[in-house]
């Protein structure tokens, strides 16, 4: 899917900030996924909210990009990101990282955009598989921030919640949600405070407790 030459629906005004820093040199931002579905069935694939949320780090060498979706309509996203980079210092350089194969997202476009972007092992993120899930977190200790993609996602009072059941069922491992849970266990030996979910609000302090109360439910 080409996300940078097809237009999305519009998703209202938008903020003069595209991008919310969290911390020095941490960045989200959300935008509407142009496949999302108005009135989706609860607890089927397609059930998830229109905005996405997506991720940006000025890690010591890369300007390092996750899950990143930037549409065509929104090229002030392409400006800030192309700001951060300009102002990144000796961070010259643009790492595009995915968590599972739905979430390529922009991947190819920026990797033209931003023609010396790469999707290597960078510097400040640790990739954290979650074996049987098709999925690889991203762990970025100097901010004890957990990015997950869609394994993890928000429960909207403040928390996370497991995806729904239907999420799993492409996966060759048969997997359900206590297997998920299980496989999510490896995570509390993680220092977590923020978990940057893709679906949903973020968890901002306090990710390890809400992580093991996702696993203890």
């Amino acid at each position: 899917m080409s996300t940078l030459r097809r237009r999305p629906r519009s998703s209202g005004p938008q903020s003069s900030e595209p991008l919310v820093e969290l911390r020095p040199g941490l960045y989200r931002w959300t935008v509407r996924h142009p496949e999302a579905r108005e009135n989706p069935t609860p607890g089927s694939p397609a059930d998830w909210g229109p905005e996405v949320g997506c991720v940006a780090y000025q890690g010591p060498t890369h300007l390092i990009l996750i899950d990143p979706l930037v549409p065509d309509d929104r090229p002030d996203l392409r400006d800030a990101l192309g700001e951060l980079l300009r102002r990144g210092g000796r961070r010259r350089h643009v790492a595009i990282l995915t968590t599972l194969k739905f979430h390529r997202r922009s991947r190819d476009e920026l990797l033209m955009y931003f023609f010396d972007a790469t999707v290597p092992n960078p510097e400040g993120v640790e990739k954290v598989p979650i074996r049987g899930a098709g999925e690889t977190m991203m762990w970025i200790p100097e901010h004890r921030a957990l990015v997950p993609g869609d394994r993890l996602i928000g429960d909207d009072a403040g928390g996370l919640r497991l995806c729904p059941d239907s999420w799993l069922r492409y996966l060759p491992s048969g997997m359900r949600a206590p297997e998920l849970r299980e496989a999510l266990r490896p995570l509390l030996d993680l220092p977590v405070e923020m978990v940057l979910v893709s679906h949903g609000e973020p968890v901002l302090r306090g990710g390890r407790d809400a992580i093991a109360r996702v696993l203890d439910a």
